[in-house]
């Protein structure tokens, strides 16, 4: 059950899966749902590396707004690198989740660890992606973040909470996919989300909305920035 009335979904697609062709043709759906809001003042679309930024893309295209890159990496567990109990963003703060800190008994020297390795990861992306460029600011614009899907929606939390800090007049989360807790998650900070393809199953994979799928590489992120540069988007 949705539990905001700021979430915005396709009831044709709730709990369907393969509906998009690939994360290029997710963002063009999510670009046609938001081309008409007439809310959306100023917008800044926030793409997250790697695999938020294929549909980053089209929607600045179809919004014809700026695109910058709103890196974020998850704060691994050591053991299980694929999974994370916190959050680094591009602009330093460190969001940890202490409830599952709890029950993973990380030593001090362990969560150190781990939180530097995130905050090297985030400046290299930034240096890699950005390449040392003036972002564009998000004070009194419409921050849109963007990424392939929320799982369990703990690193778009830490995104939204640092674009909250450059004092955007809105936030809005846009994805193709997620589940609906954390979908529900979200909407309790973004000003919005949109999320077509909402999923209600306990074992949810962001990969099982797309027909197509793979792991970006940052070779292909470099290439998509560099058409999107000559769209005069980035």
């Amino acid at each position: 059950m949705l539990e905001s009335s700021r979430i915005s979904e396709d009831r044709a697609m709730r709990d369907r899966l393969g509906v998009f062709e690939d994360r290029t043709d997710a963002g063009r759906r999510l670009a046609a749902t938001l081309s008409p809001m007439e809310t959306l003042a100023g917008p800044v679309v926030c793409a997250i590396p790697a695999g938020g930024v294929p549909p980053g893309v089209e929607v600045a295209r179809a919004l014809k707004a700026p695109l910058r890159m709103a890196v974020v990496r998850k704060v691994q567990i050591p053991w299980n690198p694929e999974a994370g109990f916190g959050a680094v963003t591009w602009d330093g703060r460190v969001f940890l989740n202490r409830g599952l800190m709890a029950g993973l008994h990380l030593s001090d020297a362990e969560v150190s660890a781990a939180i530097a390795k995130a905050k090297a990861n985030v400046a290299e992306r930034l240096e890699k992606f950005s390449g040392g460029r003036q972002e564009p600011g998000l004070e009194g614009r419409t921050a849109i973040l963007i990424d392939d899907g929320l799982a369990t929606g703990y690193t778009m939390l830490a995104a939204v909470e640092a674009a909250r800090a450059e004092l955007p007049r809105k936030v809005v989360v846009a994805v193709p996919t997620g589940s609906l807790h954390a979908v529900n998650f979200i909407a309790r900070r973004a000003d919005l989300v949109v999320c077509p393809n909402i999923r209600t199953s306990p074992t949810f994979a962001v990969a099982q909305a797309y027909e197509r799928w793979h792991d970006l590489t940052d070779q292909e992120v470099q290439e998509l920035l560099v058409q999107a540069r000559d769209m005069g988007l980035f």
